[in-house]
């Protein structure tokens, strides 16, 4: 995915969203190891990563000061979300609210233009990478795909081929039914982001009666956050840490909502026929892809099931750090270690109370 600047200003109002920083903003690609740049490299992939930082962080600023006089639970939901990111990004960097409140408006532009640069510059390697890596993931090791595809030229992908386009099919339609086949190829049919792909689901199967089944947990995903996250030959291999891996290089234990989100994005841009990724392009419909997966990661209503799979997630990216969320063997030396303090615990609560 190419990206926009991060830029608070436009002079067209048409690549506006609603007024919140939460969008992308125009291009600008990192060229510098500054810490900020670094830190917004990090943060757009695992946090928030298509928003326009400088005004995420003029508009969180003056909303501090708001919130002395009225709780942040009085603001739109869209509000809410923005400064949830805004507050994410002040305590992933020690020092930064500091070197806001203390600075000019200048500085505060040009911290948010640093970390713009980051996010941006991280979006586009990646995007350029999963271009043709992703061809190795479309059919089983060892088979061709038929016809062949570009590693270059993406004009072939997306509908217009048979693979890509039973992938990016939306979940409730059927590939093989030749008027939606034709539909789709078209434009015919047009699918918004919101229209979920295939590829979203383990096996690339769908079950209406369970919409909840599988999905987010395909093979392709894995190996794109894979890919991404601990190395392009970790996909291949065991799963660990490697020193040139992001997630080691920042710290990363576990997998975090907006990185399944930003891989999610990533994996359905690289399969689509599109050359490049901007807001206004309502074929893809990207941002509002990468919106509507975070929408349900974040729903309350939802957190037994997101608990769940960001649980799964975490245990087949970094076994070693999701130890002890693992179930305990049953009839183990451990389980009946667990099982008698549970017991003994239970009878001091119970003299406790009588």
């Amino acid at each position: 995915m190419s990206n926009d600047e991060n830029n608070p200003s436009s002079s067209d109002p048409s690549r506006k969203r609603s007024g919140t920083a939460l969008q992308l903003g125009p291009r600008k690609k990192a060229t510098s190891s500054n810490p900020l740049i670094l830190h917004g490299q990090h943060f757009g992939r695992t946090v928030f990563a298509l928003c326009n930082f400088p005004a995420l962080l003029t508009g969180g600023i003056l909303r501090l000061e708001e919130l002395q006089d009225s709780p942040i639970e009085d603001y739109p939901a869209d509000v809410r979300r923005e400064h949830r990111v805004f507050m994410d990004l002040i305590d992933s960097y020690p020092g930064l609210l500091d070197r806001l409140t203390n600075g000019e408006e200048d500085d505060i532009i040009h911290v948010g233009e640093l970390l713009g640069k980051g996010a941006s510059g991280s979006r586009a390697d990646d995007t350029k990478t999963l271009k043709s890596a992703i061809l190795e993931w479309l059919v089983p090791r060892g088979q061709a795909v038929i016809p062949p595809l570009s590693r270059n030229i993406k004009s072939d992908r997306g509908f217009n081929h048979e693979v890509t386009g039973a992938m990016l099919c939306p979940a409730g339609l059927d590939w093989s039914n030749a008027v939606t086949k034709q539909g789709l190829k078209s434009g015919e049919t047009a699918v918004r982001g919101d229209q979920w792909p295939m590829f979203l689901y383990a096996g690339y199967d769908y079950d209406p009666e369970d919409p909840w089944k599988g999905l987010l947990r395909s093979e392709i995903l894995i190996f794109g956050f894979k890919h991404v996250f601990t190395s392009p030959s970790s996909v291949d291999k065991e799963p660990k840490a490697t020193r040139s891996g992001n997630a080691y290089l920042h710290g990363m234990k576990s997998v975090t909502k907006g990185s399944l989100a930003y891989i999610a994005t990533q994996i359905r841009f690289a399969l689509s026929s599109s050359s490049v990724f901007s807001r206004t392009d309502m074929v893809t419909d990207s941002e509002n892809f990468y919106h509507s997966i975070l929408d349900l990661l974040e729903d309350p209503d939802e957190s037994a099931e997101v608990i769940d799979l960001m649980t799964w997630w975490t245990r087949r990216i970094f076994p070693n750090s999701s130890s002890s969320q693992r179930s305990i063997s049953k009839n183990s030396a451990l389980s009946r270690i667990r099982e008698k303090c549970a017991a003994l615990q239970e009878q001091a609560n119970n003299v406790d109370t009588t």
